[in-house]
């Protein structure tokens, strides 16, 4: 908790644009980076629940037409239309 408030307190100082590079530096440093494997695996795994829930909200909206056309026709039916 501390180290928030140290930060936050520190952004009020006025800091050059040489240190701001050497600071902005550093972070990049602490950054890790997925390996390209992980990146294949993450993306191929994307790509098929994209499919997947595509295919399923299209087969679960043709169930709500088929079944609001059911009612259609049962009331048309029942009004003699």
């Amino acid at each position: 908790m501390s180290e928030t408030v140290d930060t936050v307190e520190k952004k009020d100082e006025k800091v050059g644009v040489g240190e701001y590079i050497k600071q902005t530096r550093a972070e990049i440093d602490k950054v890790s980076f997925p390996s390209s494997e992980d990146v294949r695996g993450t993306t191929f795994i994307v790509i098929l629940n994209v499919i997947f829930f595509a295919i399923f909200l299209f087969l679960v909206d043709q169930g709500w037409v088929y079944f609001f056309r059911a009612i259609e026709w049962i009331v048309n039916r029942l009004a003699g239309l």
